[in-house]
């Protein structure tokens, strides 16, 4: 589990200064550990400063996607239990998928990433993991996702940030 909130814990620092170098001003909130956004899949509110409402953020950190160029969109979060996973159920407006073996960070709005793939989800592979927490260990079922389809159906839903070092470098 250690490993698991390492990379949580970093795919959280790498969005928040994202998110920071977006609008500088700005505020970001982790809410993570707030039973009123858990249940919503909402890690982040993003206060932009300049008027615009309050966006929720999802987080999800990846140890080693990039190189494999595929995200894992997450559709059941705990088999055993048969609860949904947050690709499915977070109400947030940004999914921040953060890539830690490269320190990328991709912005997706959710919303029009959830409506392209979901009609067609069943054309992507369906992969799983395990997860042990304490004694317990669960299973994630998610489906691999080509970043280049997500880039290609998704015009204008994405923005990549590579940080390397403290530089922020937009592609």
């Amino acid at each position: 589990m250690r490993g698991v909130m390492g990379a949580a814990d970093r795919a959280v620092r790498l969005a928040t200064d994202f998110l920071t170098l977006k609008a500088p001003g700005g505020l970001v909130h982790d809410v993570q550990e707030d039973p009123r956004f858990q249940h919503r899949g909402v890690d982040l509110l993003w206060d932009r400063r300049d008027g615009a409402p309050v966006l929720g953020v999802e987080v999800k950190g990846d140890r080693q996607g990039r190189r494999r160029g595929n995200y894992f969109f997450e559709l059941i979060s705990n088999a055993e239990k048969d609860s949904p996973g947050c690709f499915l159920y977070s109400t947030a407006d940004l999914l921040v998928y953060v890539f830690l073996d490269v320190r990328e960070v991709h912005c997706l709005s959710l919303a029009p990433l959830r409506d392209w793939f979901l009609p067609i989800a069943r054309q992507y592979p369906f992969k799983s993991t395990k997860t042990r927490t304490g004694a317990n260990l669960y299973t994630t079922v998610g489906a691999i996702v080509p970043l280049r389809d997500v880039k290609a159906a998704v015009p204008g839903a994405l923005e990549v940030h590579r940080f390397t070092d403290s530089l922020a470098v937009t592609s």
